[in-house]
């Protein structure tokens, strides 16, 4: 006699972070300080309900309404979970954005409102084996697996308009 055992797939939960910030609402303009037509520093970023077993935190901030493909402004790694990070601050490993550059780069749309998700990740393990010429696609590939909870905050801008 043939035992059919049915195939069962596991499956992840992820819990959810909760994140905001005090310069800006979710789903509302990002203050131009903190973009190309202002002084073009992150803002603060408030992270709340952050499991117990998360060793690190990162975040990418992106624009996936870029006419080229989503956009990536801001890649940060091994930041100690805690529950905020400071407006003009890097407490952690920045990785390379789209512009070649590690560090955070501001809203700056060519045209039109753009929306910017800035995603908060809880790790289950820290990444500082990656050198900090990762991009988005390589962090990605590495946080398979250790991502425990996550969250987004999306902000939306539009340039200015010089005359």
């Amino acid at each position: 006699m043939n035992l059919v055992i049915p195939y069962i797939m596991s499956v992840t939960i992820i819990n959810t972070l909760v994140v905001k910030s005090s310069s800006f609402n979710n789903n509302e303009f990002i203050p131009s300080k903190y973009t190309c037509d202002g002084l073009n520093i992150n803002p603060d970023i408030i992270i709340d309900e952050i499991p117990e077993n998360t060793k690190s935190l990162a975040i990418i901030m992106e624009d996936p309404d870029s006419p080229n493909g989503t956009f990536c402004h801001w890649l940060l790694w091994d930041i100690l979970p805690k529950s905020s990070i400071k407006e003009d601050s890097a407490p952690g490993i920045q990785g390379r954005n789209n512009m070649g550059e590690n560090k955070y780069s501001g809203p700056c749309p060519p045209s039109g409102k753009h929306h910017y998700h800035f995603k908060v990740y809880a790790l289950d393990t820290t990444l500082s084996f990656l050198p900090s010429n990762t991009d988005k696609k390589e962090f990605e590939k590495a946080i398979v697996g250790h991502s425990i909870a996550w969250g987004e905050l999306i902000g939306l801008y539009r340039v200015k308009e010089h005359f």
